[in-house]
């Protein structure tokens, strides 16, 4: 196995272009575990560890551009208070060691219908940036994923960031496993309120083929709410629209049985989780006005 340490992002790039099947490395919490265990020999690592521009974030035009190196603890402790969602998703991935190492865009890469921050990003419409000696390409984050542990990047390419908009409403994620962390996900459900647009963004993970967006349940509840005034009067949402939204969000999913789950069991969570987050997310926003 060969190892190439490119020292800046230009460099890297003409690596990857160069040798397109090496197989990029930063954090290394997938990559490793797949070469223990013997899951992937690859013949050559690209090492990004060297790359700073790949650990800086910023404001971008009213989005936050966050660099594919940056660690979850990073997400967590500077970006915590505009991306509540994803700062959840991130508490929950693996042990503070992991989270010190682990990113974002090593996620993305890997593209596991059970990665953690797969969700959130759904529900805050992100944008992956694919860079590659030929330019930027903007993929969409509905785009993203076209498989199984397969994502939309060209032999090319490499994540050099994400783009994601702060959050103007509530924000809410949780998962379903034998623990909180430290475990993968059996089912897990983000949900984001877009008061200022009227939207709802939803995401879920380990219950279809890649993580998606439950589109059916986002459009009825964004449609109730503003149908019923609630997005002005943020009144208590009738039952019957929680329950709605909840089986909406199941209905979403194509799930299998493993050795985590059953399929029904995986669908009859989502919409446990959903009907939760959406609880406590509009309790967060009943109380913004309260406060106000």
């Amino acid at each position: 196995m060969e190892f190439l340490r490119p020292g800046s992002w230009a460099e890297a790039l003409a690596a990857k272009a160069a040798y397109p099947e090496a197989v990029p490395i930063a954090g290394g919490t997938d990559v490793m575990v797949e070469l223990n265990f013997d899951v992937k020999r690859p013949a050559l690592l690209l090492d990004l560890t060297r790359v700073g521009e790949l650990t800086e974030w910023a404001c971008d035009d009213g989005a936050l551009r966050i660099g594919a190196g940056v660690s979850y603890t990073r997400l967590i402790t500077e970006l915590g208070d505009v991306l509540p969602g994803l700062a959840m998703a991130a508490r929950t991935v693996g042990s503070p060691q992991i989270r010190n190492r682990g990113t974002v865009g090593g996620n993305l890469g890997a593209a596991s219908p059970a990665g953690d921050a797969h969700p959130s990003l759904l529900a805050d419409d992100a944008v992956v940036e694919a860079h590659s000696v030929r330019g930027v390409r903007d993929i969409p984050i509905t785009d993203f994923y076209v498989g199984v542990k397969r994502n939309a990047l060209a032999a090319d390419e490499l994540i050099g960031a994400f783009r994601v908009r702060p959050a103007t409403g509530p924000q809410q994620f949780a998962k379903i496993g034998t623990r909180n962390a430290m475990v993968i996900s059996v089912a897990a459900f983000a949900l984001s309120l877009h008061p200022e647009r009227r939207a709802v963004g939803t995401g879920f993970g380990s219950a279809a083929p890649t993580p998606r967006r439950a589109i059916a349940a986002e459009q009825f509840l964004g449609a109730e709410l503003t149908a019923g005034g609630w997005w002005e009067s943020r009144a208590e949402l009738r039952p019957a629209v929680v329950t709605r939204f909840g089986e909406l969000v199941a209905e979403a999913a194509a799930p299998i049985d493993d050795v985590r789950g059953t399929a029904g069991y995986r669908r009859h969570a989502l919409a446990v989780l959903a009907r939760r987050t959406l609880a406590w997310a509009w309790k967060d926003y009943a109380s913004e006005r309260k406060a106000a």
